[in-house]
Parts: C-alpha cells; sequence; structure tokens
C-alpha cells in the first residue's frame, strides 16, 4: 500500500502480501493505540481493533489508508488513498497490462469492470482484492 515498504509483492502470494499489510497496520494501531486511532480515523473500536489482531482481509483500502494516517511520519489518508492507487496503476502500465488480462491472470476471482472500479477508487476494494492484484500485477513486472 505504499511505496518501497512492499518491494517484494510480486515474489509473494496474495495471502502472504496481505498478512504483510496486516502487520504494518498493526503496528500502527500499536504505536498510536486503539483510541488514538479511533479519535484520529473515525472509525469504530471494533474496525481498530480488528486491524490490530490482523484480521483485515475484509476491510476496505479506505479504512487502511486511514489507520495508516493516525501513524506518525504518515502522510494524510487522502494521500496514502492516491498512493495505493497509483501502485497498481502505475503497475499495469509497466506490465503493460489492461483490466482483462488482469483478470485473466487472477483466474477471473474478479471481472475487468469490477476492476477497473475499484483500482480507480469507484468502488471499494478490499485487502484481500487489493493484495491479489498488487501480487499479480507485481509478478507481471518482473
Amino acid at each position: 500500500m505504499l511505496r518501497g515498504e512492499f518491494p517484494d509483492a510480486g515474489e509473494q502470494a496474495p495471502e502472504e502480501l496481505l498478512a504483510a499489510y496486516g502487520t504494518v497496520l498493526a503496528e500502527t494501531v500499536e504505536t498510536v493505540g486503539v483510541d488514538g486511532v479511533a479519535d484520529a480515523t473515525g472509525l469504530d473500536r471494533a474496525t481498530v481493533e480488528a486491524f490490530a489482531s490482523g484480521d483485515i482481509a475484509d476491510r476496505t483500502l479506505d479504512e487502511a489508508v486511514a489507520v495508516l494516517s493516525a501513524g506518525p511520519d504518515r502522510p494524510d489518508a487522502d494521500a496514502l488513498q492516491a498512493e495505493a492507487q497509483d501502485i497498481l496503476l502505475m503497475g499495469m502500465t509497466t506490465a503493460v497490462m489492461d483490466v482483462e488480462s488482469l483478470a485473466s491472470g487472477i483466474d477471473d476471482e474478479l471481472e475487468p469492470k469490477e476492476i477497473q472500479q475499484k483500482i480507480e477508487g469507484r468502488y471499494p476494494v478490499t485487502l484481500s482484492e487489493y493484495a491479489l492484484l498488487h501480487s499479480h500485477i507485481e509478478g507481471e513486472k518482473r
């Protein structure tokens, strides 16, 4: 989700990458505290506790960037959201990949139109979906 934070994303299975995201998010909650993250983000305590415990597969990218933005020395949530989307879009450009080939590459777990809407931020993307897309795109760049 952050440029340079997951340099081996293309070498990891989506589940491994999701776990790596979980570690970074849990560390943020540990640093700031559940109440601190909840106060800073407006997320409810149960959601923040899910991030703290690593139960993030069904959490959204919007929620994740809100949590990250609560951390010290992190950009705001809008900048993090833009960066997360940019990682996928620029990765697709570098790998010379369109949404149809991306859908095919992930065994049609998501439809091309759905992928496009999620990558562009017009539809919520879960962290498990983001990890799936991120892992595949980065793997194709090699």
